[in-house]
């Protein structure tokens, strides 16, 4: 990412722990994780070239 923006997130409990045990899964932080999904949503290359 070029820049970046910080943002608060506010999410259902069980949706932080479905993301933090999918992100535990593939060996990725929970931001990574996030930002991994809307960006494959958005349909955009993920910003670390799909190696995370």
């Amino acid at each position: 990412m070029d820049d970046e923006v910080r943002i608060t997130l506010r999410l259902p409990a069980d949706l932080h722990s479905w993301l933090a045990a999918q992100a535990k899964s593939a060996r990725r932080s929970l931001n990574s994780e996030i930002v991994h999904r809307l960006e494959t949503e958005r349909g955009t290359p993920p910003a670390d070239g799909g190696l995370s």
